[in-house]
């Protein structure tokens, strides 16, 4: 493995872990502030934007030595889940009008909400990015 390639991991792994950290903060703000999800909404947090990235690490990390076509497929996990995520992210806390929008959190828990959400769309961001890159780098190698 490159350094190159393994400094690419190695934040993409921070970040992916970032990313669940503050999942769990913002599920508090939204128990917090009584934010309710449909059902639909409540699969795709749990499936796509806490598993989905989690699972992708997973199947990366046994062909991080070996396998380009591990290492790619775990890659496309990621950056697919936590692109998906910023687009849900993004959609629900500053788009729709509902009561997932930040303007529309009880004021209590506006300021967690709000920077919970924002946090996590930067990690959303940053880590599909990353695993995008590591897949583009695998599959050129």
């Amino acid at each position: 493995m490159s350094a190159y390639r393994g400094s690419t991991w190695r934040w993409l792994t921070a970040v992916v872990l970032a990313h669940l950290a503050v999942s769990f903060i913002h599920g508090s703000a939204h128990a917090q502030a009584q934010v309710p999800l449909s059902f639909a909404g409540n699969l795709f947090v749990y499936i796509v934007i806490l598993a989905g990235p989690l699972i992708g690490l997973a199947i990366t990390l046994p062909g991080l030595s070996r396998s380009n076509a591990v290492v790619k497929t775990g890659s496309w996990v990621i950056a697919v889940t936590m692109f998906g995520s910023l687009v849900f992210g993004l959609v629900n806390h500053f788009v729709l009008s509902s009561p997932d929008h930040v303007a529309h959190v009880d004021p209590q828990w506006r300021m967690l909400f709000g920077t919970t959400a924002v946090l996590l769309a930067i990690t959303e961001a940053l880590g599909s990015g990353l695993a995008f890159r590591l897949a583009r780098e695998r599959t050129e190698s």
